[in-house]
Formats: C-alpha cells, sequence, structure tokens
C-alpha cells in the first residue's frame, strides 16, 4: 500500500495491526461474505455481502498532490470483522476505480476505500437478505478528442426527459438458484419469465430497439448485476417480467408496478417477495432511498407502466375475454430503485390460480404478452420523440 502524509495515515490499514488484531472475528462479529464489482466505462459497481446487518455513511476525501495518493471515497463498517483477511488490494483499474481496498481499522471497525481514477458522483444503500452494502460511482465522461458535437456525449449523461428511446433492458425476474414461484404440479417463475424475456428481445429488435438481457440462460443474476448492467450501458427503459403467486388460489389478474413511497399492504408483500426480504425490513432507510429514486424519473416511469399496463390488459383480453385488471401500483423494489432508468416490474399472471396456469405455461399467451409489451414500449418511444421535437429550441 501506499503511504500517506500524517493527515491520511488513518486511511492506512497497517499490516502489523491486522497481526495484532488476528484474524478470527469475535463472537457476535458481522463478517465479510464476499467483494464483488462490475466496470462500464462511466460507471462502476461495488457490492460488500456481509453476514450481518451494518449502517454506514460513504465519505470522500480529496487528492493529495505530495504523496500521489488519489482521490478516494471510504467507508467505515461498525461491528465488521475482517481480521488478515483482504490485505492486499482488489484491482479494479476500470478508468474510474483503481483499486479496492478493505481492512481493520480498529478492533471494532472495518474500513473499505476506493481508490479513485475518475469521479463525478456517488451514491450508496444497504439492503438485507443478504446483507450488504451498495456502492455506485459515476465518471465524469470524456468527450471524443477534437470533437464539439453534443451527440457524441455519453447519452447516460443526458437527463432521461432529454433521451430518446433507443435502449431496453429486459429483466427475466429469478434464474439459477432462484426459481421464484413455483405452481403445484412444479412449473418455475423463473422458466416463464425467460420464455416471454427472449420472445419480447425479437420483437424489440425487429422494431429497431437495441435490447440487453439480464440473463438469456437460467442462471443466478443477482439483482445488483441486473440493474448494474442498465446504468453501466446507459439504458432508457428497464422492464422486469415476474409471475405473481398468493396463498389465495381464487386471486387472478394482470398488474403492473412502479416506484413509489405510497405503498400499499399488498404491493409491501409482494415486493418483500421479490426482494428476498421480510416486510419489516422494507424500513425507513429503503422508503428514504426509494423517494430520492422516484424524484428523478417517477413521471417518466408511471407513464411507461400506464402505456406497458393497458397494452397488456387489452391485448391478452381481446384474445381470452375476461381478465382481472389489478392496475398499476407503487412498491419498494430493489430492481426499480437500484437503476435510474425509468423502470416497470410486469407481474403477468398467477402460477397459484388454475385458469392463469395454463395460459402462462401456453406458448400463445407468452407470444401475446411479449408482443403487447413489445407494443407499448414503441408507443413510449414515440411518445418521448415527439415531446421531444415539440421542446426542441
Amino acid at each position: 500500500m501506499r503511504q500517506g502524509p500524517p493527515t491520511t495515515r488513518a486511511l492506512r490499514l497497517l499490516p502489523l495491526a491486522l497481526c495484532l488484531l488476528g484474524s478470527a472475528p469475535s463472537k457476535g462479529r458481522v463478517g465479510v461474505v464476499d467483494v464483488r464489482h462490475w466496470s462500464y466505462s462511466d460507471y462502476t459497481r461495488v457490492v460488500v455481502e456481509l453476514n450481518g446487518p451494518v449502517t454506514t455513511t460513504v465519505k470522500r476525501l480529496p487528492s493529495d498532490g505530495r504523496s500521489g495518493r488519489p482521490e478516494r471515497l471510504y467507508l467505515d463498517l461498525p461491528g465488521v470483522w475482517v481480521g488478515r483477511r483482504y490485505t492486499a488490494p482488489i484491482p479494479v483499474a476500470d478508468g474510474l476505480l483503481e483499486e479496492i481496498r478493505l481492512g481493520q481499522f480498529t478492533r471494532k471497525v472495518s474500513r473499505l476505500v476506493l481508490d479513485l481514477e475518475r469521479y463525478d458522483h456517488h451514491r450508496s444503500f444497504v439492503l438485507r437478505d443478504p446483507d450488504r452494502v451498495v456502492v455506485d460511482v459515476y465518471g465524469n465522461h470524456k468527450p471524443p478528442r477534437n470533437s464539439t458535437n453534443s451527440a457524441q456525449l455519453s447519452i447516460g449523461m443526458l437527463p432521461t426527459g432529454m433521451r430518446r428511446v433507443r435502449r431496453i433492458v429486459v429483466d427475466p425476474g429469478h434464474g439459477g438458484r432462484d426459481p421464484g414461484a413455483i405452481s403445484v404440479d412444479g412449473v418455475r417463475e423463473k422458466d416463464l419469465t425467460l420464455k416471454v424475456g427472449l420472445d419480447l428481445r425479437q420483437r424489440l429488435k425487429a422494431r429497431g430497439f437495441q435490447v440487453l438481457m439480464t440473463r438469456d440462460s437460467d442462471r443466478t443474476v443477482s439483482l445488483e448485476e441486473r440493474t448494474a448492467l442498465a446504468e453501466g450501458r446507459g439504458a432508457d427503459v428497464f422492464v422486469s417480467l415476474h409471475v405473481n403467486a398468493s396463498p389465495r388460489r381464487s386471486a387472478q389478474g394482470i398488474e403492473t408496478f412502479v416506484l413509489d413511497t405510497s405503498y400499499q399492504r399488498h404491493a409491501l408483500r409482494l415486493a418483500a417477495r421479490e426482494n428476498g426480504v421480510q416486510p419489516r425490513d422494507l424500513d425507513d432507510l429503503q422508503r428514504a432511498m426509494a423517494g430520492l429514486r422516484m424524484t428523478e424519473v417517477y413521471d417518466h416511469a408511471s407513464d411507461l407502466a400506464a402505456l406497458v399496463h393497458g397494452s397488456l390488459l387489452g391485448g391478452v383480453r381481446a384474445v381470452y375475454g375476461s381478465v382481472e385488471d389489478l392496475g398499476v401500483h407503487p412498491a419498494p423494489f430493489h430492481v426499480l430503485f437500484l437503476s435510474t432508468a425509468p423502470s416497470v416490474l410486469v407481474e403477468m399472471g398467477f402460477l397459484t390460480n388454475r385458469h392463469e396456469l395454463r395460459r402462462l405455461r401456453n406458448g400463445f399467451y407468452q407470444a401475446v404478452v411479449a408482443e403487447q409489451i413489445a407494443r407499448a414500449l414503441s408507443h413510449y418511444r414515440n411518445e418521448r420523440a415527439v415531446h421531444l421535437a415539440r421542446s426542441a429550441p
């Protein structure tokens, strides 16, 4: 590790101190399970997974020209034990982060340090089940040399209201070790969402969209990885596909969700299931985070949700007759507030209802769902294009 001047010695993770502290955590201490990161040109996400809850705040320190120490972010993790693990930095070198350092700062506190190569802003979250800390770092975009054409700047740098809709992230819910909801005869949510997602990709490509899939096979993808893809690739829309379930076998219908803070009891229960947490864990902190996220793109996401829901409901009714309209609802889904693109989550029927299960497992019904969502996204793109044309100087 580089050595800094006396004013920055608090950030050094001293090998001698680590030896004195030992390698085994004291009873009741929270331990580090894993450190992961995903890198893109103007964005990097870092996730520290823990085996217990933690509270923390990100702090920023400027670069130090005398020592050559780079600008950095750091987080103190009270009650977390690292011991002798991670004595070597985790290299990143993606143009934004130089490296990640994690070590035992005191006997009661571990410290995470992100050495920055380039920086514009950051945000952080603390999530549950599994417990983890998420830090998103955004870099100040470097335009092409000798270029004054604003169209060549990163699309992701533009506010949502100024961007044309070109790039869609399709997120088939669950996958791999996470089957999602399962019917009484073994139909798995993860298989249905993948089939619809792959169909939707082809229909969107045929309409001229760029399409990114969070998964195109049966693999495990974390919520952080799903939305890191959307952030890193400058997604204009994020659509997450799911299938509903209920202890009440008569429950049926189609519903669509958008992020908001005015949660309903039903929405809280469903969000807890999809987030993999207990309803009580959707606490004030997560409500506050959702509120911050809502102020950025809520109007656009709300318009998108209304279009998707109306198109899906109308298309299914045209083929199958009466279908229960469960409406568009606000809910605190992690997969919605971890992305800054306008995002919606579609529940396309109930696996626990025998009539809807028959439809859901049918390829024709899956095609109807994919087609109606594709039509809604085309409509949304056209509406945005008209709005931008009218607002142009």
